[in-house]
């Protein structure tokens, strides 16, 4: 599968969430998976890169032209394919369309941002990819918890918790993103009326 990782580039955050995802990168290259990311050499989408190509795993990077041009940030230089776009939204669909299975690891608003595009999208009947959201060091309960009163307030539908997983434990994640097998979901019982 073509796992798309979302996740942060900042080079500041902690090594725990680095090694973490290092070692899921690796993991995943050794169970026959492929990386599709933003194409970032820093932080966690750097550490999911080294990690797949650790494991022996492809990498292709999506990044858009102004990254490179105007040094936003580092590019991960050992990307086996890189896709360069014209713009943030071009990048996402390109990796959103390559993507069998999305894994949102932890990060900022470019994060946040993809994890509820493709939640929305899903929620819509778009795709039907799995969605896991690795919660190391309890990064994600906010967010989990956040989504728990949505429901509870009626702003979402009980029925939007089978659109995606959270779990700390990366063995949980495989299972998932390995035998989802792609339901189809009824739109109308997603969406509250």
């Amino acid at each position: 599968m073509k796992i798309c990782l979302f996740g942060a580039a900042s080079s500041l955050i902690d090594d725990v969430y680095i090694n973490e995802v290092e070692r899921l990168g690796e993991t995943l290259a050794k169970r026959g998976h492929s990386l599709v990311f933003g194409a970032g050499g820093t932080g966690i989408m750097g550490a999911a890169a080294r990690g797949i190509k650790t494991g022996g795993g492809k990498v292709v990077g999506v990044i858009p032209y102004f990254f490179r041009d105007e040094a936003v940030e580092l590019i991960y230089d050992d990307c086996d394919d890189i896709i360069y776009t014209d713009s943030m939204r071009e990048r996402k669909r390109i990796m959103e369309d390559k993507a069998d299975a999305f894994i949102i690891t932890p990060g900022g608003i470019g994060t946040f941002e993809e994890f509820f595009e493709v939640l929305t999208l899903k929620q819509l009947g778009r795709h039907k990819k799995p969605i896991a959201i690795y919660n190391i060091n309890g990064y994600f309960d906010g967010l989990r918890n956040m989504l728990r009163l949505a429901i509870k307030e009626k702003f979402l539908n009980d029925e939007c918790r089978t659109l995606y997983k959270f779990s700390s434990d990366p063995e949980e994640l495989f299972d998932y993103i390995e035998s989802e097998d792609l339901v189809e979901y009824n739109l109308l019982k997603l969406k509250q009326s």
